[in-house]
């Protein structure tokens, strides 16, 4: 119990601030939800000013004063159908403002976290907190202060004009408040749970359809969709599981209160019949007395039903503030300063680096190295030596965690994020491109490019001639990762990207693999081409494709073991020579 509420408190206090951009909306909701009570407030006493007059003396109830007092509650339903309107509709446009600031925040800081985040979180998880879980978030930004208030004007009223009918009877009545607050309190914490649990479950589901979607050529190429269909399954029963749990506590929770609702139905009629007949209290009060309770037991009602959205908001938000806690690894120091002018010299100073959770394993270790401006520099080695890690300290997708990596002189550490990645230019080992058209996969280099640099960085990739092919050329839509389009052709597009950008430094990771020789010795042409007076980071496996470069680096799980050209290395007749006559050797069989 003392654990929940701290925790609590502390997701009001994220949550709470993001209503002050809507200060006057949410005074208007309210106002409006407090014109909504007077109707339910005063009905009760003009039926008991009716019965108290008929009692004492109905000669006295006229046509006149009761017309007054029917006008008097068909001006405040209008006020109540005006009010309730704007609750609807203006009430739920907050709600939906502040979802929509939540939901930026969100995924702006998606956007600022590591490829370390990425690497253990799912896809399906990230969009069940983005969508999902924030629209629970609005339903409940919307009815939370409503409802707060509302019940609690609608209590305090009915307790103080009770009070002036029968102290003792409302006394009753109020005591039995804390122990329906005590019996639905068990089944309130377990219903938060079961919640969180089932929106955990969700975002599995939700991964599970991406993962299977994404790879239905796979699985189609191995006649798998049984498979498919029955881990689908497993974790759908597992939601089933959960979601019959949730519905459990649900149940108890609302059979608390309807008890304790007829409880207090029953006490009222009862002990108020006594109190007629003894005479402690009047027909027109006992009349309004059941009016009252009525009243406040629906009052009640709400709040309780209102517990089970409250539930799903604060879950919502509770896994919102997760990923918004999650730190951001990468930033711009302090005092950050603009890369500008870049030469393209880069050195590694005794650079070492492990992934943070696998601290025991370094994939490099002191790893010192010096890039002139403009060299053309290969790294070559066996598979899951490092080299895609290396390539990637420089435009610091990862952290060194030992030494550091300078670029015309200055640590990278010490420059902004933005101006260092615009000087740097890749085309990585798996392609990815957006869903959308030729043109604006390959403008993502260089936004807002005319239709001449788009046109020219595809010829220099080699991509023009099958683009003009398609059916509406570079306005073709290329679907969802560039389905539509041959590994060779998703390539060059995204080759075509970086030579849009004109980086003055390239990193080269696989960018030639998924080609076919006769686009392979187009696009070496044009990376020849481009590479000329800039800095380039080529990873390979066809060596064939590096024998110019200025230098080899031949990098092993014990750092670079080898470094020199092509012909040194090859007369050297060490690492680099067993993986050249392999590799030509595959490539003659």
């Amino acid at each position: 119990m003392s654990q929940s509420k701290p925790r609590l408190s502390r997701l009001m206090k994220r949550f709470l601030p993001y209503y002050s951009k809507y200060k006057k909306d949410l005074f208007f909701d309210l106002c409006c939800a407090l014109l909504t009570t007077l109707c339910e407030v005063v009905f009760p006493l003009i039926i008991r000013a009716i019965t108290n007059q008929a009692v004492e003396d109905y000669t006295l109830i006229t046509t006149g004063w009761v017309l007054k007092l029917g006008g008097l509650y068909l001006v405040l339903r209008a006020i109540d159908a005006w009010a309730n309107r704007y609750m609807q509709f203006q009430g739920h446009v907050m709600g939906t403002k502040l979802e929509t600031d939540m939901r930026s925040d969100l995924f702006a800081h998606l956007q600022q976290l590591s490829f370390s985040y990425f690497n253990n979180t799912k896809v399906g998880q990230l969009m069940s907190r983005i969508t999902s879980d924030l629209f629970d978030v609005t339903e409940f930004s919307h009815h939370f202060p409503e409802e707060v208030l509302i019940s609690a004007v609608k209590i305090t009223a009915s307790f103080f004009i009770l009070c002036g009918m029968n102290v003792w009877l409302t006394l009753m009545i109020f005591l039995l408040l804390p122990f329906m607050l005590i019996g639905t309190r068990y089944f309130s914490r377990r219903m938060r749970a079961a919640f969180k649990e089932g929106r955990h479950q969700m975002g599995e589901v939700n991964a599970r359809v991406e993962d299977s979607l994404l790879g239905v050529r796979v699985v189609k190429s191995f006649a798998n969709e049984e498979i498919e269909t029955q881990k689908f399954e497993e974790g759908n029963r597992s939601f089933y599981g959960i979601r019959t749990k949730q519905y459990n506590y649900m149940s108890g929770f609302h059979t608390v209160t309807r008890l304790f609702d007829g409880l207090m139905y029953i006490t009222v009629v009862v002990a108020g019949a006594l109190f007629l007949a003894a005479g402690k209290i009047g027909v027109g009060d006992y009349t309004a007395y059941l009016l009252y309770i009525s009243t406040l037991l629906t009052s009640i009602r709400r709040i309780v039903e209102f517990t089970e959205q409250f539930q799903r908001g604060m879950t919502g938000i509770e896994r919102f503030c997760e990923v918004m806690d999650t730190p951001v690894e990468i930033h711009d120091n302090p005092g950050a300063r603009e890369l500008t002018d870049v030469k393209g010299e880069v050195r590694f100073e005794q650079v070492g680096f492990h992934y943070a959770d696998d601290a025991d394993h370094e994939v490099l270790s002191n790893v010192e190295l010096h890039v002139k401006p403009g060299q053309n520099v290969a790294v070559v080695g066996p598979s899951g030596s490092g080299k895609t890690t290396l390539c990637n300290l420089i435009p610091r997708f990862y952290d060194v965690t030992s030494g550091r990596i300078t670029v015309d002189g200055k640590d990278i550490q010490e420059l902004t994020l933005k101006s260092l990645r615009n000087a740097i230019g890749m085309v990585q080992q798996e392609v990815y491109l957006f869903s959308g058209t030729v043109r604006e996969n390959i403008s993502y280099g260089k936004p807002g490019a005319s239709e001449e640099e788009i046109i020219l960085a595809a010829k220099r990739a080699g991509a023009h001639e099958f683009i003009s092919r398609l059916p509406e050329g570079y306005d073709t839509y290329i679907g969802e990762r560039g389905v539509k389009l041959s590994g060779g052709q998703k390539q060059r597009l995204s080759i075509a990207r970086v030579f849009l950008k004109n980086p003055p430094i390239l990193i080269l990771d696989e960018a030639t693999s998924a080609l076919d020789n006769e686009s392979e010795l187009l696009v070496q042409k044009s990376l020849e081409e481009l590479a000329k007076g800039r800095t380039t980071f080529t990873i390979a496996h066809r060596l064939t494709t590096i024998r110019n470069a200025d230098v080899i680096w031949v990098l092993t799980e014990k750092g670079i073991e080898e470094m020199g050209t092509h012909e040194e290395l090859m007369q050297k007749g060490g690492i680099y020579h067993s993986l050249y006559s392999m590799y030509a050797t595959n490539q003659g069989a």
